[in-house]
């Protein structure tokens, strides 16, 4: 393939509020993430729960928007939702032409999670979860969060730091790994 026409891809990261999306698309990103933070006030007392994220300050309001190449002639692109549900009305836009979605979990707030593991599900797209690590520790295994989320056996929970662009690369790779085993079994079944 030539370094003058890579082929595009589109990603979702998603998850619930605070849980490191954000985070995990500047993590890995090659270029100066598009961030649309704005400042946390009073309006999200009572609305968004903080007492995991205490340090908290700024929320996404639309999107992020991020950038990997790979091998020069594939060019990822991130694009990271939104974590209240009060902004859930933008998902089905950002979600347009993506080819499958990481679903990033913080295990102290599971709950927190059902809404975007519910979602690609009801949109029968290829996602994997990611089980992000806060201060160097996970609170449940692998195992317990799939149980948890009742995913489906072919979802795979991976481990990930949002703040380590090599763990980033692997969930990417894990994600990689999901679509293309789905459309070689799509392929065989045609």
């Amino acid at each position: 393939m030539s370094n003058s026409n890579p082929v595009s891809a589109k990603f979702i990261v998603a998850g619930g509020f605070g849980v490191g999306k954000t985070t995990l698309v500047g993590s890995v990103s090659e270029i100066d993430p598009l961030r649309t933070e704005a400042s946390m006030t009073a309006a999200s007392v009572g609305v968004d729960d903080t007492s995991k994220v205490q340090t908290k300050t700024t929320t996404t309001v639309a999107m992020d928007f991020g950038r990997i190449t790979i091998e020069n002639d594939l060019v990822l692109y991130l694009f990271g939702t939104p974590g209240q549900d009060r902004f859930g009305f933008m998902w089905d836009d950002l979600v347009n032409g993506a080819l499958g979605a990481v679903v990033l979990v913080d295990s102290r707030r599971l709950e927190d999670s059902f809404f975007a593991v519910d979602y690609f599900e009801s949109k029968n797209m290829p996602f994997v979860v990611a089980l992000n690590t806060f201060n160097g520790a996970v609170s449940h295994s692998t195992e317990q969060v799939s149980a948890a989320l009742q995913l489906r056996p072919e979802v795979q929970v991976l481990h990930c730091d949002a703040r380590d662009r090599q763990s980033v690369k692997a969930v990417l790779l894990g994600l990689f790994d999901v679509i293309l085993r789905r459309m070689m079994l799509e392929a065989q079944t045609a």
